[in-house]
């Protein structure tokens, strides 16, 4: 009997129905993203607490949404089953709600949303789909995109300006997410392209270890693991901590 294919990523479920959309969400990395929104709206100097989940809603639909359908169209990468017609309603939808509710954020914040409203679309659509040459679809694309945009917006979305604080903490979230990309990029390398692994590393003290895809793959994944979820607490405590 052929050995079943290896998971295309290491929170995708068995293919098929629903389990394709849990893997297209990409939860654990949905939900690091996410946290920056948070993040940054816990800087301001009020948290308006309908005013986080809108920002956040709104992320998830533009970028868990949206961004991660028009990656899995763009060669499905993730191998799921999701009609090619239902991936597009994904965008679609998932745009649109985002910019609705950007929009009625300008009418509650004020004029300072515009420009992220306008962004956001332009970066999800660029990166996913490589436009422009691919110059978005870099390194410094994806910590800018993924990392800075978010925490940005979630603290404009409370005080409908910049400062000195979300700026420091978006520089933080491009370094993170700079670090997030350059783990995740081999480990989507050693599963979806990587046949075969053979090595043997030597130690200092002349013995032998063998070389094989887990011994690649397993610290990349676990540094993963613990930072998506270690992002997630920290935001989740910024914002019990700013709203209670």
């Amino acid at each position: 009997m052929a050995e079943p294919a290896p998971r295309p990523a290491f929170y995708a479920a068995a293919r098929g129905g629903w389990r394709d959309w849990w893997t297209l969400l990409h939860p654990p990395y949905t939900l690091w993203h996410l946290s920056y929104v948070v993040v940054g709206a816990s800087l301001a100097p009020r948290v308006n607490a309908t005013r986080l989940v809108a920002a956040v809603l709104g992320f998830f639909l533009a970028v868990g949404v949206a961004a991660h359908a028009l990656d899995e169209l763009h060669g499905r990468p993730l191998r799921t089953a999701i009609p090619g017609a239902a991936l597009v309603a994904a965008v679609v939808v998932g745009l649109a709600g985002s910019v609705a509710l950007g929009v009625v954020g300008v009418l509650v914040v004020g004029p300072g949303l515009i420009p992220f409203i306008v962004a956001g679309p332009v970066l999800v659509v660029a990166y996913n789909a490589e436009l422009f040459g691919g110059v978005v679809h870099t390194q410094a694309g994806f910590a800018a995109a993924w990392g800075t945009f978010p925490l940005l917006t979630g603290y404009v979305a409370q005080t409908d300006r910049l400062a000195v604080a979300p700026l420091l903490a978006g520089a933080g979230a491009f370094a993170l997410s700079w670090a997030q990309r350059s783990l995740s990029t081999p480990a989507r390398r050693i599963r979806r392209s990587v046949a075969e692994v053979q090595g043997t590393m030597r130690m200092a003290d002349g013995s032998l270890r063998s070389l094989d895809e887990q011994a690649l793959l397993g610290p990349l994944e676990d540094a993963l693991r613990a930072t998506s979820w270690g992002l997630v607490a920290l935001a989740a405590a910024l914002a019990v901590a700013r709203l209670t």
